[in-house]
């Protein structure tokens, strides 16, 4: 797995949101607004009949409540003893059981709510340091623009995988939220280069300038202006960030870089591989975890697709 480095619409291009000409520009006394209503409608409309969309997303939201209510009925402690070893897949065990006899079923529900918590952290931590500092860059430009692009090509050219090594291996206790802060702090160069673009692109526009004129701060133009321009593409762009931290996560985990503490999908790929469940004939312990990591991941970039689609005139079908 290598970090990503490209974004998905294209930065070298220019930007064609769907909200890209519905900016409210009535920052200057006199001038109409433009209402962004029958854009959303419109891109609603078509979201409704984008069956990539529907169907990636339905796969997710099964995921999610399967990870949020499941541990409500397996019990608090996944790792805990509590059936014969190495049952095989039944009524009583729905996914078996390990070769110490534990409930898989109960440790892939609770790796399901570790991976979406890592992948929604580490996203969130990504896009906005990448947001931030794509906004600033591209607006601001002169000195600061070159010390920003500077820092990001660092970061970006840096073997993200064996940094995460280096560092998670040095910390003597691992948990999903310290996973998740480390994941988010190397996954954002690539963020901060695409909306540099699109900001630069969105800067000289008319409804920017009216701003400007109007005596508007920075943060407003940025925020207010520029930002719900791009509000479609940062969409997409947390979905593949989502994907991409639940990736290295689960590569962490299997090469026993994980979490000290818990459990995860991760986690369990690791331990069967540990215990030789495979060679045992085991196919329950590692099947789940690992057609769960791939159902996911693919359901999030089908979605992804799905959404090009929606806010993409020249991609979405009649």
């Amino acid at each position: 797995m290598t970090q990503q480095n490209t974004d998905p619409v294209g930065a070298d291009v220019e930007p064609t949101p769907v909200g890209a000409a519905t900016s409210e520009v009535a920052t200057v006394p006199g001038v109409a607004t433009v209402h962004t209503a029958p854009v959303r409608r419109e891109a609603l409309y078509f979201a409704r009949r984008n069956k990539k969309l529907l169907g990636g997303l339905a796969v997710v939201l099964v995921f999610l409540l399967l990870g949020l209510l499941g541990p409500l009925f397996t019990g608090d402690d996944p790792l805990a003893y509590v059936g014969p070893p190495s049952a095989s897949p039944s009524g009583e065990w729905l996914f078996g059981t390990t070769t110490f006899g534990q409930d898989v079923f109960a440790q892939f529900v609770h790796g399901l709510r570790a991976t979406f918590f890592v992948g929604v952290v580490a996203a969130l931590i990504s896009g906005v340091l990448g947001m931030v500092i794509g906004f600033t860059s591209g607006y601001r430009g002169g000195l600061l623009d070159e010390i920003l692009n500077m820092v990001t090509n660092i970061v970006l050219v840096l073997p993200v995988l064996a940094v995460l090594m280096v560092v998670v291996a040095y910390l003597e206790v691992r948990s999903l939220t310290s996973q998740a802060i480390i994941i988010g702090l190397y996954n954002w160069p690539w963020v901060a280069r695409a909306v540099r673009a699109q900001t630069l692109s969105l800067r000289a526009r008319e409804f920017v300038d009216l701003a400007k004129l109007s005596g508007a701060p920075v943060h407003r133009i940025i925020f207010r202006e520029i930002a719900p321009n791009m509000a479609s593409y940062l969409f997409m762009v947390f979905i593949l960030l989502f994907g991409g931290a639940v990736l290295f996560a689960a590569t962490l985990d299997f090469i026993g870089l994980g979490p000290t503490d818990g459990t995860s999908l991760g986690l369990m790929l690791n331990q069967a591989k540990q215990w030789s469940a495979m060679n045992l004939g085991l196919w329950w312990w590692f099947i789940p975890p690992g057609l769960g990591i791939t159902v996911i991941v693919s359901a999030m970039y089908i979605m992804n697709v799905g959404l090009d689609e929606v806010f993409n005139p020249k991609l979405r079908e009649s």
